[in-house]
């Protein structure tokens, strides 16, 4: 499998349409910016699909717009730091797909005062909160954050004195 099919996949747990991930999985890697046309004829994706594509990867903040001086094409390019852009995912997961679902819950809770539902707002509520705190942190925050397991705490461990 290459990696736009791969990413594709990943984009697609997040939300994201299969021709958006294939989009911007070409945008990501490109040695320079892509237009609309280029990434039509790489992918083998209509027309169509690539500008919906584009269009939806700059409404989760994942691409930009540029333009050559002289030039009337838009070219794309996304931000090179791979943890920049699975923060961006995650913001847009939690603010497109995790927070509607809360409040959806919550409606229901209220409707029907079941406990089984109180139970899943309280856990889909608290990760959403968490993750949206993750999704904040500036890149490379997150990486030492995430790296830790619960068990160290952050704290180093001691060193044994050699005899």
């Amino acid at each position: 499998m290459d990696f736009p099919a791969a990413f594709a996949e990943l984009a697609q747990l997040f939300g994201l349409s299969r021709p958006a991930g294939l989009c911007f999985a070409a945008i990501w890697r490109a040695a320079q910016a892509p237009c609309a046309d280029d990434l039509t004829g790489a992918l083998g994706l209509s027309r169509s699909n690539v500008s919906t594509a584009l269009k939806e990867l700059r409404d989760w903040g994942l691409i930009a717009r540029v333009r050559a001086p002289g030039d009337r094409k838009e070219y794309y390019t996304a931000d090179p730091d791979a943890h920049a852009v699975l923060l961006a995912m995650l913001a847009a997961f939690q603010r497109r797909s995790l927070t509607p679902a809360v409040e959806r819950l919550l409606a229901a809770e209220s409707v029907a005062n079941d406990a089984r539902a109180a139970a899943m707002h309280a856990v889909l509520g608290t990760l959403s909160d968490r993750l949206a705190e993750f999704a904040a942190q500036p890149p490379g925050d997150g990486v030492t954050t995430a790296d830790k397991t619960p068990s160290e705490g952050g704290k180093k461990k001691k060193k044994k004195r050699k005899a």
